[in-house]
Formats: C-alpha cells, sequence, structure tokens
C-alpha cells in the first residue's frame, strides 16, 4: 500500500546563456548529493514570491530583484522516509529575470540549511544521473523554447544517491 509524504516548495530557474543554470549542491532528502534548484518550503504563512527571495538569497548569496512564476507541478517516487514509502514533491517553479549579487560557494549553514553551495552548469553537463527531477524540468523549459509543461512526473523507481556528483 503506498503511503504518501508531501512536499511543497517554490524554485528558481535562473540561467545564463554562456555560463549555465545555477544550481546548488544538495545535503539532505530524496535529492541529497546531487544539482538541485535553489528553493524550497514556505514558512508559515509567507507568501509564495517572499519565499523564493529568502531560499534563493540563503541558498546562493543572489538577491531575486524580478521573478515570474511559469508553472507548477509534482514529481511522484518511491521514498522511504519516517512510515512514508512514496514521495510527491509539489513545485512552483519561477524563471528568474534579474538578480543582484554574486554566487557562493559556501552559504551560511544552520539547522534546514540543504546547500552545500552554488555554481552554474552548463545544460548538457546535467542529467539524470547527478541532477534532480527539478534541474531536469527545468533544462527541459530552458531547451524548449521556454514552453513549461505541467504534468505529473511520476518515476517507477528513485534512487537516494550515497556520493556526491559534484
Amino acid at each position: 500500500m503506498e503511503h504518501y509524504h508531501r512536499a511543497f516548495g517554490v524554485y528558481a530557474i535562473l540561467y545564463e546563456e554562456h555560463r549555465g543554470l545555477v544550481v546548488i549542491k544538495k545535503n539532505a532528502g530524496p535529492y541529497l548529493n546531487r544539482y538541485d534548484l535553489p528553493g524550497g518550503s514556505l514558512e508559515s504563512g509567507e507568501p509564495l514570491e517572499h519565499a523564493l527571495v529568502r531560499e534563493v538569497k540563503e541558498e546562493t548569496d543572489l538577491t531575486v530583484e524580478k521573478a515570474r512564476q511559469i508553472g507548477t507541478t509534482s514529481f511522484i517516487y518511491p521514498w522511504q522516509y519516517l512510515d512514508f514509502n512514496m514521495n510527491q514533491h509539489i513545485a512552483a517553479f519561477y524563471e528568474v529575470e534579474r538578480v543582484s549579487g554574486g554566487l557562493t560557494e559556501a552559504p551560511l549553514q544552520f539547522l534546514g540549511q540543504d546547500s552545500l553551495g552554488s555554481l552554474f552548469v552548463p545544460l548538457d553537463l546535467l542529467t539524470e544521473q547527478n541532477s534532480s527531477p527539478l534541474v531536469l524540468k527545468a533544462k527541459e523549459y530552458l531547451l524548449h523554447s521556454k514552453h513549461f509543461n505541467t504534468a505529473d512526473c511520476r518515476f517507477s523507481q528513485w534512487k537516494v544517491l550515497t556520493k556526491p556528483v559534484f
């Protein structure tokens, strides 16, 4: 019997043609040791846009100045967590159009921080073996004329990596 854990978060697609997609080095959860998009969960009562700005700042040290929501979808896959055996990760995606500041290789660490640092990675180096499904959705969006496919993504299996890809 499937018992679902559900998570909701907001995520930034921040892309520069000559540098690549901004990703974080994930150090927790089902995307452990993979590249992931900057973003995450909302604090109690926090508006979506505020959560996006806060999460991007915490994980990358960039300040989002302009972003627009492009779509929402979910990723469903098997994952053993507490007494759950399935995960449904619901994600609202934002295309970031303008930021200030510079990427940090070592963000401030605090309870709940799940980024070990951020970097630009060229799209052709982002694969199923080294990236979260969110990163792959962002890559698809960028490679397909910025059309966001809102269809849910279901995986029959999901492997949490024991060694970092970065």
